[in-house]
């Protein structure tokens, strides 16, 4: 049973690396440093050169948090990792915790000394982590020190550069609102609140507020670089100019002056020496940009950044892109499950096979500029790996009598796409039907809600998980997430979750994707991206009542489906969203498809 995830990763260079870290931080006086994932803008997912717990541990994941002192070294990652984790670390270096169970401050609460200096980059830490952090060591008589130096950069002696991917004008056909009109209605919003200036360093946020795209990061069509907005509309972009080309200038006119990179902590500085009122992020913004401004005398004034509202609730023209976006990848994903019931069983397709043969078809739509993540093709117990990836050493052959596990997402210039399915190869048991079932049921129930304005993520988590939670079962990731329009997979503010407390807005693109995970036997998760809509039938003037629109267009493979388990409502949403799936798709598939098509999305 393969289910290792690491890529020949050997233990020497990994002990190397923390004991040279550890006599780094010993020749700074320091017993302990602080290594978050995220990079200097915040980032969920990172560029190569920002990987550093990756150079440190060989974990390749995008969620993880370690915490090393002279003695121990602790990973910290979350449930959809907590395998991959366990089998990429290094025997014996890495104590591993899922943050479910035991978040760094809560660890850095029991176990901090009296006396004890720990060492933190102040790029890489929002100011409300570190203030988290600083209320657990003034507890316990220890300090926490800002670093001048990273001193893991210190050691990466092969660390790569970064990209110099031209940045490009995100055409208004596809962004629906000019920037001009963009930077203009965030000026009105500190001119209401008496602001001088916001200072947003969210990438996502710069390429919305400025209608451009770049390639600094996999998967996601972001430039690294800052702004400064002020309020007559003006603003400062700093990014590296080797990226900008000159229609890009053109585009933004002079309302936009652009500086370096290395410019914006003198920026920062004027801003701090003219005292201007300032709104930052707190919850998005490096300590060090803070401090910066604060020690140079400027009024803040903390909200959440003044993009990502606007930016999750999507324009007209967005919602439109979003939807053509989708057909097209629904017709390149039922044209890899048709694909997959013809040769899967003649034995021999592996899961890297999968994720190729996926990504050929959606070559063939138009608009289509890469994946929007990297894709999980999980077979068997491969499935069970919430964020598994093959690589050429894990890859297995297609499980007969299993599930294979299939989430995946493309980056179209009019939109982003997130899926998965999970399709049963040859005999399944009674126990996988059942929990399939269960799963189906739950996406039902939260694609069906109907809920008044100002609900959160958090009051629907429940309905994904009660008929889980019927038979003792659950899962641990998140029900649903954020998904920007030609911009990152993940977004804010927008959740489906225990903490997704933003309420939601029509126009806000979530995910719905309950899922089941048995340990070294199979995983499932079926998943749709769908949008808020008020529902204009059941509003009144006292309560304006929302729901979603489906986006995803694949259907639910019927083979796994205990139909005895069904209400007639659930029925009958699954057979009008399969001839709406079938309605959509069946004029850009071929003759074997179409009929495969037909079969698939067949009433129950």
């Amino acid at each position: 049973m393969n289910q290792s995830l690491s890529s020949a990763l050997s233990t020497p260079p990994f002990y190397d690396r923390l004991q040279a870290l550890r006599d780094a931080l010993k020749a700074q006086g320091l017993d302990g440093f602080l290594v978050p994932m995220a990079d200097e803008y915040q980032n969920e997912y990172v560029a190569p050169q920002s990987k550093r717990i990756k150079f440190l541990t060989g974990f390749s994941g995008s969620a993880g948090f370690v915490i090393v002192l002279m003695d121990r070294a602790i990973f910290f990652t979350d449930s959809r990792y907590t395998l991959q984790a366990g089998d990429q670390l290094p025997q014996g270096l890495y104590t591993l915790f899922d943050t479910a169970k035991k978040t760094p401050s809560a660890w850095l609460e029991e176990n901090l000394l009296t006396q004890m200096v720990i060492g933190f980059d102040p790029r890489l830490h929002t100011a409300r982590q570190i203030e988290r952090y600083e209320a657990v060591a003034l507890k316990k008589n220890a300090t926490l020190k800002p670093l001048a130096e990273n001193p893991i950069d210190a050691l990466w002696t092969d660390r790569p550069q970064g990209s110099l991917t031209p940045i490009t004008v995100h055409d208004i056909g596809y962004a629906g609102k000019a920037s001009v009109l963009k930077r203009h209605e965030i000026a009105e919003e500190l001119k209401k609140k008496n602001l001088n200036a916001a200072v947003i360093t969210d990438p996502a946020s710069v390429a919305w507020l400025l209608n451009v795209r770049g390639g600094d990061v996999s998967y996601t069509p972001l430039p690294l670089s800052t702004v400064i907005t002020r309020v007559d509309g003006t603003v400062e972009w700093f990014v590296d100019p080797r990226k900008v080309p000159h229609d890009v200038d053109k585009a933004l006119g002079s309302d936009v002056t652009r500086y370096a990179e290395t410019e914006f902590p003198a920026a920062l500085k004027r801003l701090g020496e003219a005292k201007a009122r300032v709104m930052v992020d707190p919850e998005e913004t490096a300590y060090a940009t803070i401090q910066t401004l604060r020690e140079n005398g400027a009024a803040l004034t903390f909200e959440s950044d003044p993009c990502a509202l606007p930016r999750a609730c999507k324009n007209n023209t967005e919602i439109d892109g979003m939807r053509a976006a989708h057909r097209r990848d629904g017709a390149a994903l039922v044209k890899l499950m048709a694909w997959i019931d013809q040769t899967a069983p003649q034995g021999g397709v592996s899961e890297i096979d999968v994720e190729q043969k996926l990504t050929a078809f959606r070559e063939q739509g138009n608009l289509y500029q890469g994946p929007s993540f990297a894709t999980i093709a999980g077979s068997g117990p491969n499935g069970a790996i919430v964020h598994y990836r093959a690589v050429k050493e894990t890859t297995r052959q297609l499980d007969k009598n299993s599930f294979l596990l299939l989430d995946s997402g493309a980056q179209y210039l009019d939109g982003t796409t997130d899926v998965t399915r999970t399709i049963p190869l040859g005999t399944i048991t009674p126990e996988m039907r059942d929990r399939y079932t269960r799963v189906l049921k739950g996406h039902i129930a939260l694609a069906a809600a109907r809920f008044p304005e100002g609900t959160s993520g958090a009051d629907l988590d429940v309905l994904a998980r009660q008929y889980l939670w019927e038979a003792g079962l659950d899962y641990g990731h998140g029900t649903g997430h954020g998904v920007g329009c030609y911009l990152c997979v993940h977004e804010g503010p927008q959740g489906v979750s225990r903490r997704g407390v933003a309420p939601l807005c029509p126009n806000m693109v979530l995910s719905n994707e309950p899922g089941y995970y048995k340990p070294k036997h199979y995983g499932i998760r079926l998943e749709n991206l769908q949008y808020v809509v008020e529902l204009f039938e059941i509003s009144n003037p006292d309560m304006k009542m929302l729901g979603f629109e489906p986006l995803t267009l694949a259907p639910f493979d019927r083979r796994a489906i205990d139909a005895t388990m069904l209400t007639s409502r659930e029925k009958e949403w699954l057979n009008a969203y399969h001839a709406r799936v079938c309605k959509a798709l069946r004029p850009q598939l071929d003759e074997t498809a179409g009929q495969w098509l037909i079969a698939a999305t067949a009433p129950l």
